[in-house]
């Protein structure tokens, strides 16, 4: 029963984190809408959010298992309960960069701890493997979930209304939830987490980056990271001015990605468990490439027509998101293979390096996609996730490779 409360503890945290973290695609069309501001500059709410995250990893990841993941996590959710319930009375674009600058904070403490404790819960591979494909995948419904909360408090008789910040004050209490439940659960402190200094536990967090599976790998979520919050972040703003359609059906009809997601992340593990992980990872890539070279020549010339409905919206609102589908598994399973391979007192600094790179990955992809949008077009700014899918078609590669090296020598397992 105790380790069920601490799953339920590390799902709802990742739940309520997956509303706030990719409401930015959101955020950014509606600060667009109701700020009067430039697609660069909306642009810079990743960055906010992204280098927080990145800055908090870079910084604390190796000293978290020191504090407790418990004490970790019920920081982050504290600060960001205030956060957003201050947001609505403030009404300032300045301070919805405060709030991801808060939420990509607390979400560094968090996923650091959820990820350890993942650890903690695991005794093999298969179940480390299992349990973080649910936990991401739970993630994703979270991701669904936002879409249609902050659709629901739009107002869609005037783009411009503030209307929507009021959606902040439902998720404060949801925020509050959350933060009983952990408070509750009975989270394991750290063995020996006092054994060595805080300096020479970062100092090994930095060492772990010097390995060459290591390198690969960090550079492989960069580019993963780099493709998903590159479009999902900017596909409601896709939606809404290549596509044409309403801002309401444009944020909405962006939920499936999110389901797309979700059901790839979700069923992976039934998959992986008949197939080897490499080869079904550049299957997932092949269809990426696909899905993009087939739907965005439907996107050309259709924005102008009289569109009310998801069922007025072209064929390309509806294929455009399928991409979710194959690149879902990918984020999780490099995850699960490369600390699978560490001890477990090793996965909190790991886990930092993650994060670090993921955020990296998201801020980049979602500038790069701000700045071709604003520039050239969003069926241009889509068409450019190409080149990391190829680069990642190579990096993973070479993952393979090293990943394997290591398990012939015996020295770690894979």
């Amino acid at each position: 029963m105790s380790r069920l409360l601490v799953i339920a503890a590390i799902a709802i945290s990742y739940y309520v984190f997956a509303i706030l973290l990719n409401s930015v695609g959101t955020v950014i069309l509606q600060s667009i809408n109701s700020f009067d501001i430039t697609k660069p500059q909306a642009s810079t709410l990743e960055g906010f959010k992204d280098l927080s995250i990145a800055a908090v990893s870079f910084l604390v990841a190796s000293f978290i298992p020191r504090v407790g993941y418990k004490l970790a996590m019920l920081l982050g959710l504290a600060l960001v309960a205030v956060a957003c319930a201050l947001t609505p009375s403030v009404a300032s674009f300045w301070f919805i960069k405060l709030l991801f600058a808060c939420i990509g904070t607390a979400f560094a403490l968090v996923k650091v701890s959820v990820y350890a404790i993942i650890g903690q819960l695991s005794a093999s591979t298969k179940a480390h493997s299992s349990l973080m494909n649910t936990v991401e995948g739970i993630f994703m419904l979270g991701v669904l979930s936002g879409y249609w909360v902050f659709a629901w408090f739009i107002d869609p008789t005037n783009d411009a209304s503030l209307s929507w910040l009021n959606v902040y004050y439902l998720l404060a209490a949801l925020v509050a939830l959350t933060f009983v439940i952990v408070m509750l659960a009975p989270i394991k402190p750290v063995e020996n987490a006092q054994a060595t200094s805080a300096f020479t536990a970062f100092v090994d967090m930095l060492k772990l980056a010097y390995k060459p599976l290591v390198l690969v790998f960090i550079f492989s979520i960069f580019l993963y990271v780099l493709i998903e919050q590159g479009i999902g972040s900017w596909l409601p703003t896709f939606n809404k001015e290549v596509l044409g359609l309403p801002t309401q059906v444009s944020i909405q009809i962006t939920s499936i990605f999110a389901i797309a997601l979700a059901v790839g992340r979700l069923t992976a593990g039934a998959v992986l468990t008949r197939m080897h992980w490499y080869p079904f990872l550049n299957i997932c890539l092949a269809g990426m490439a696909v899905v993009m070279l087939l739907s965005l020549p439907l996107a050309e010339n259709v924005a102008g027509e009289d569109i009310s409905h998801w069922f007025d919206a072209p064929l390309a609102a509806f294929l455009i998101p399928l991409i979710g589908l194959m690149m879902a598994p990918i984020y999780p399973v490099i995850n699960s293979v490369m600390l699978s391979a560490l001890p477990q007192e090793k996965h909190a600094p790991m886990t930092g390096l993650i994060v670090v790179f993921s955020a990296l990955g998201g801020t980049t992809g979602s500038i790069v996609t701000g700045f071709v949008f604003d520039a050239v077009g969003g069926q241009q700014a889509f068409y450019l996730s190409l080149v990391p899918i190829s680069i990642l078609v190579v990096t993973l590669f070479f993952f393979k490779k090293s990943s394997s090296s290591l398990a012939v020598k015996g020295t770690q397992t894979l």
